[in-house]
């Protein structure tokens, strides 16, 4: 194919490592697929700086209660600790969701605490576990479990969950008694309804491909979400922004295989979140989810973004940096 012609599309296309390209001369002269993939592999907002520090979430445990993971993947093999499948009546294949939050949370090179523990509960995406949320509830409270059994120094500290719920959808006061009992075993369970939960208002910013990650300037709201911000920006200033768009994942598809994912959903924001709050407790054992909302909120960046020649103020962007410096003059 000649894609000479399709700068604007490809710019928004979602790739693999085995996509097979045209030639050079058949694409246009600055894309590169390449470049981009490994841009995008970057949790950005500083938090490389970070793992050059030590500060990696060694000895802190995620857990992540999703659809099956492909668990011999290269970014995450070698942290996983314990992977267990509730409700999956037959061998199944892994689905691009659990390889994609694992590797945001926790992978080798694309995951923003990539030494710490990670402890997966794959639930059964063919049938009502996905939908109802006693799934959910019963994968918090395995969970639980588990961490009862570790050390001290490896205990699981919070629970990433790309999903959410709602109080006109069954299970959801069962999900909300598990988190509760799981606030109170300390660990964190940040989903995709957090903001109901906790009233803590999370939403996922957007980028150009081949864009600096770590620059907070490189960001605007996430794509799916944009025109409700540049509407009615004022509903949005109490959110933290976290990456979501633009982003290179663990694919699914081969244990050293990777994917492009240009327009990202909610559910790329939580395990970040699970990341960052995984470097903080590295940091401060004693964290508690209110003091991590709160210090995010505070040490969040501001920027200025144009659209149409008109300004817009956008943040606060999560500042992992910041977060955790504030931690260490505490």
């Amino acid at each position: 194919m000649d894609l000479r012609a399709e700068k604007e599309n490809l710019f928004y296309s979602d790739f693999d490592t085995r996509t097979v390209w045209p030639p050079d001369d058949r694409l246009p002269s600055n894309f590169h697929p390449g470049l981009i993939l490994e841009a995008g592999k970057n949790p950005g907002l500083g938090v490389r700086s970070l793992h050059a520090r030590d500060i990696t979430g060694m000895g802190v445990g995620i857990a992540i209660v999703d659809q099956i993971l492909l668990t011999g993947h290269q970014e995450y093999s070698g942290q996983l600790k314990w992977y267990e499948e509730i409700g999956i009546p037959f061998e199944q294949p892994a689905g691009l969701h659990g390889p994609a939050v694992a590797s945001i949370a926790l992978g080798k090179t694309v995951g923003v605490a990539p030494e710490a523990d990670l402890y997966y509960l794959a639930l059964n995406d063919m049938s009502l576990f996905l939908t109802c949320s006693h799934g959910y509830a019963q994968g918090i409270r395995r969970v639980l479990e588990i961490n009862e059994s570790l050390p001290q120094e490896h205990k699981i500290r919070v629970i990433s969950i790309s999903s959410g719920w709602r109080p006109d959808l069954a299970g959801y006061y069962d999900a909300q008694a598990a988190i509760e009992e799981a606030g109170q075993a300390g660990v964190f369970v940040v989903s995709v309804s957090s903001e109901l939960d906790f009233g803590f208002c999370l939403r996922g910013l957007g980028r150009a491909p081949l864009s600096d990650p770590d620059d907070f300037g490189s960001y605007q709201p996430g794509h799916y979400w944009e025109r409700d911000f540049f509407s009615n920006p004022e509903a949005f200033s109490g959110c933290l922004m976290v990456p979501m768009d633009s982003r290179g994942l663990a694919s699914m598809s081969g244990t050293e295989e990777y994917l492009f994912n240009r327009v990202g959903g909610d559910s790329w924001i939580v395990p970040y979140v699970a990341g960052v709050y995984a470097l903080s407790a590295q940091v401060d054992p004693s964290i508690t989810p209110e003091d991590f909302w709160s210090l995010a909120l505070e040490t969040g960046r501001m920027i200025e973004v144009d659209r149409y020649g008109k300004n817009y103020t956008l943040g606060p962007i999560v500042d992992p940096v910041a977060i955790v410096e504030a931690l260490q003059s505490w």
